[in-house]
């Protein structure tokens, strides 16, 4: 059955693309021939054969140019036939005969034909072409090229052509014609829009006979403008043809886009039985949009529908809309289905399409168990099984050109997959101004006054959003009336800078923030509730409110530089390090006290034996403004590091070396002189740098608290626990240093060949906007997924991510320690091994979904087995396809799905 869906499924596709071939003159022909070399005529060859020269005949050894001087008349050639070669050309003008040697070349009208030999007569019009036998290789080299008009170069052993009736014989053509292949046989050309062909192997490999891997050979047919008639054809693989054939044919050939059916795929599924994978109608709407319709149906009642549209304007735009549902029974017979949907949709715009305005969208949104029951949606691929974030963005930006004003506005939506809950932004928008000196004149002659030098900036962000919905409310308008919350926020920076005894950064800033609300909260204790206990009531109150708040704040900033130079003959001239210390102040005021409304309390019934309890809370959803006075001074330190290598010995320039060995080691804390205790904040410090010529990324961060922190015990329950009091004590007081709460380090890098041997700058003009319809089409498919595509030009792949971090609780302590390895690698030109882990350093055993993958390049089959271990995920799939874009339904697969690890512990 297999074997059935292979032949009729190539048939459908393959033949239907020859109207792309069948008039432009290329066919590769099956069947090598005695002799695919058409024979010198006899008589009118005899002197030449004999290598004698008749009356009249001239030979030159140096290349030229012929030109029929024929004179022309109504019912003769309109046009003059040129021809060249390089090594000789014999003109026999008894016989009208012309024959060029060596790179021969001979061009009529929009007809060019190049060929090692070529004999041009011009009597009967005809052209006749053939190589030649290296006689160092013995290799058949010098083959006719022929291409009429904007067809595509025709390749042959050598063929026969009436250069005025544009008729004539070409055997073994080979010819590409938008991804598809014709070799073998011989090929007659009846008329311009009219072909007779025989023994003609078509397929999408694009070795040449013998080598041609597969394909559908056509013993005999016509192809016209609009159709192709066929007789007798049969499959062949590997040069083995396979007792499948078809009597007769008949194809249309539409200049657009045509319909057709999907042929599905069979198979068993342990729990939903047998399956009819994938079966469905395609429709070709137009030359800028398809529709694909797919189905899947399982003999226990379950299945799956998919609709595909995808669209593209040249220079303007481009995107696919998938819309997925499936209705699946993994329990017992009767049990509920789980009903599981799923919209994917991209769109991106072309950057000069609308030069001021974008466009752009990207969705992802569906039930939280849709790629868990339906595993097949992303070809089975790990990655995607354990994702448990689904998020979207849809926004629109406008740019006013020659104002400082632009504009965005969006919706988005978030999705935890483990809690099944739903946040929505709808809508959201932004505008907002840049900064502007409002003092300052365009007609400025001089440097800046002090007061030119204040700036002003607005911004504006709007949004209506509901955060942490179930799943199974989302449909529900009253759930959205009582939880939408809507928020506007104005927000105006004023500042200025300057530089004081030229070697100091000084700037102050004030800065503005309001949001408005169209409904606040209310917090109560229900009735009847125990102290202690979460017993909290929320409730909405609609109505219209508004909050602001005020930041006042000044900075003072140097560099200092420090060198030391090396002498010497080594490698290293200088090491550099600049130094970055600031003075910060800044202060704002207590928005919790009671004057400006913004924070109310609330307080339990106190009821014996327990006390009341109080709690003091923003009434507004966002916590806005934040609570407690500040007004202190920021501390902080950044520091770099620079090196100084001499120029190596390759380099033409003669520059020295610059390279970063550290960039960004910071220290900064902040001492708050409103707090009545514990004023100093934790003091942080970070730092990043990158090594082996920036290819691998290092970086660290942590914290540590300043102050002296007691575990003590405490009973509750009658049961002791241990709880961490801060103390107001500095721990240097006591002769230690600060202690550690927290600290991260990480590791990562991509490396490759190209990654210590770049590859040279890609071309002027070589971008998305200047690639071809057929790159255009590979780039599609790899796009929809690419996790199918490999790329054997590139020997090896290696990216790491190594991670570690500390958190000190007091009380207890915790780290984490892991490792994610991912590449491949290329056993041969051929084999290719591709892997992907996260190994626990700290358990010692792998975590997440390891998978491996072999690949085998069979030229135009792809041949792949991709390989989950262990876990939940524990399978296996092996499948072999043709790389040809239009043939990515032909295809066999064998796996061992996921879902029949329902026993699966974890251990």
């Amino acid at each position: 059955m297999k074997f059935i869906i292979l032949f009729f499924l190539s048939a459908i596709i393959l033949i239907a693309k020859v109207d792309a071939v069948s008039y432009n003159g290329g066919y590769r022909g099956h069947g090598m021939h005695a002799d695919t070399i058409i024979k010198l005529d006899t008589v009118k060859d005899a002197k030449f054969i004999k290598g004698k020269k008749s009356k009249g005949t001239s030979a030159a050894k140096t290349a030229v140019v012929a030109t029929d001087t024929t004179k022309k008349n109504k019912d003769g050639l309109q046009s003059e036939v040129k021809s060249h070669a390089e090594d000789s050309t014999v003109v026999d003008q008894e016989h009208q005969l012309t024959y060029l040697y060596g790179q021969a070349r001979v061009t009529y009208e929009d007809f060019e034909l190049d060929a090692d030999y070529i004999r041009v007569d011009q009597k009967n019009h005809l052209l006749f072409a053939k190589g030649s036998i290296d006689p160092i290789t013995k290799r058949y080299v010098g083959r006719p090229i022929s291409k009429q008009g904007k067809d595509k170069p025709v390749l042959s052993d050598s063929l026969l052509f009436n250069y005025q009736t544009k008729k004539g014989k070409i055997y073994n053509p080979a010819s590409d014609q938008d991804g598809s292949f014709l070799s073998g046989g011989a090929a007659k050309t009846l008329g311009k829009n009219e072909i007779a062909y025989r023994n003609v192997i078509f397929s999408t490999c694009d070795l040449p006979y013998p080598d041609t891997h597969f394909g559908i050979v056509i013993t005999k047919g016509i192809a016209e403008k609009n159709r192709i008639i066929s007789g007798p054809a049969y499959l062949e693989i590997e040069g083995i043809p396979l007792p499948l054939a078809i009597p007769f044919g008949f194809f249309p050939k539409p200049d657009t886009r045509s319909s057709g059916v999907i042929i599905p795929t069979f198979g068993e599924d342990q729990q939903l039985g047998f399956y009819l994978r994938n079966f469905g109608y395609y429709i070709g709407i137009s030359d800028y949009m398809d529709l694909t319709n797919m189905g899947t149906v399982y003999s226990k009642g379950s299945y799956e529908i998919n609709e595909t549209l995808r669209y593209l304007k040249r220079y303007k735009y481009t995107g696919t809309l998938v819309l997925s549902y499936g209705s699946h029974n993994y329990g017992l017979p009767g049990d509920p289905a789980s009903k599981d949907f799923n919209v994917t949709w991209s769109h991106s715009q072309d950057a000069n399409a609308s030069p001021g305005s974008t466009f752009s969208a990207s969705v992802n949104a569906g039930t939280a168990s849709f790629a868990k029951n339906d595993p097949g949606s992303s070809n089975y691929n790990p990655q995607s099984l354990v994702n448990n974030t689904l998020r979207s963005s849809i926004s629109y930006s406008k740019t006013w050109a020659g104002t400082p004003f632009n504009m965005s506005i969006g919706i988005g939506h978030s999705q935890d997959i483990t809690r099944k809950t739903i946040s929505l932004q709808l809508p959201t928008l932004s505008f907002s101004m840049a900064s502007i000196s409002p003092f300052d004149s365009k007609d400025r002659v001089g440097e800046q006054k002090w007061y030119q030098k204040i700036t002003i900036s607005y911004s504006l962000q709007a949004s209506n959003s509901i955060n942490g919905m179930p799943e199974d409310e989302l449909f529900k308008g009253n759930y959205f009336a009582k939880n939408l919350q809507t928020s506007i926020v104005h927000n105006i920076p004023v500042g200025i800078s300057f530089n004081i005894l030229k070697y100091f950064q000084f700037s102050t800033n004030a800065n503005y923030t309001e949001h408005w609300y169209l409904q606040t909260i209310r917090k109560t204790f229900a009735r009847g509730s125990v102290s202690g206990m979460d017993s909290l009531v929320t409730d909405t109150v609609g109505g219209f409110k508004r909050a602001g708040s005020y930041t006042l704040s000044t900075s003072l900033s140097t560099k200092i530089y420090s060198e030391i130079d090396f002498k010497g003959k080594g490698d290293l001239m200088a090491l550099r390090h600049v130094m970055t210390p600031s003075l910060s102040f800044s202060y704002s005021p207590d928005f919790s006290v009671p004057s400006y409304g913004y924070y109310k309390t609330v307080i339990s019934n106190a009821t014996v034996p327990y006390p009341y309890t109080s709690q003091k809370y923003s009434i507004f959803e966002d916590g806005f403004p934040s609570g407690g006075k500040q007004a202190g001074i920021g501390l902080s330190l950044d520091n770099n590091i620079q090196a100084k290598f001499r120029a190596k010995t390759t380099d033409t320039s003669g520059k020295p070396r610059k390279v970063d060995l550290l960039q960004g080691l910071t220290f900064s804390t902040f001492y708050n002189f409103a707090q009545d205790s514990m004023r100093l904040s934790p003091i942080s410090f970070s730092a990043h740098t990158a090594i082996f010529n920036q290819k691998v990324n290092l970086s660290f961060s942590g914290s540590l608290n300043p102050y002296v922190t007691k575990v003590l015990d405490s009973i509750s329950g009658g049961q002791i626990h241990q709880y961490a009091l801060p103390i107001n004590r500095y721990t240097f007081q006591d002769g230690k240093f600060p202690t550690l709460s927290y600290i991260s380090f990480s590791m990562s890098g991509a490396l490759n060949p190209a990654t210590f041997h770049p590859r040279p700058a890609a071309l002027p003009g070589s971008s998305l906007q200047t690639i071809n319809p057929k790159q255009a089409q590979r780039l599609a498919m790899i796009n929809s997924d690419p996790s199918a595509y490999v790329d054997f030009n590139v020997p090896w792949n290696l990216s790491f991510n190594y991670s570690f971090s500390y958190n000190n609780g007091y009380i207890n302590t915790s780290n984490s320690n892991t490792v994610m390895l991912s590449g491949d690698v290329n056993l041969t030109d051929a084999w290719k091994i591709q892997y992907s882990t996260t190994y626990d350093l700290r358990a010692l055993k792998l975590s997440g979904v390891p998978s491996f993958t072999i690949y085998r390049n069979l030229h135009c089959w792809d041949l792949n087995f991709q390989w989950v271990p262990f876990g939940y995920f524990k399978s296996y799939n092996v499948t072999l396809k043709v790389k040809a874009a239009i043939l990515q339904d032909l295809k066999l697969s064998k796996r061992s799905d996921y879902t029949n690890n329902q026993n699966f512990s974890g251990n």
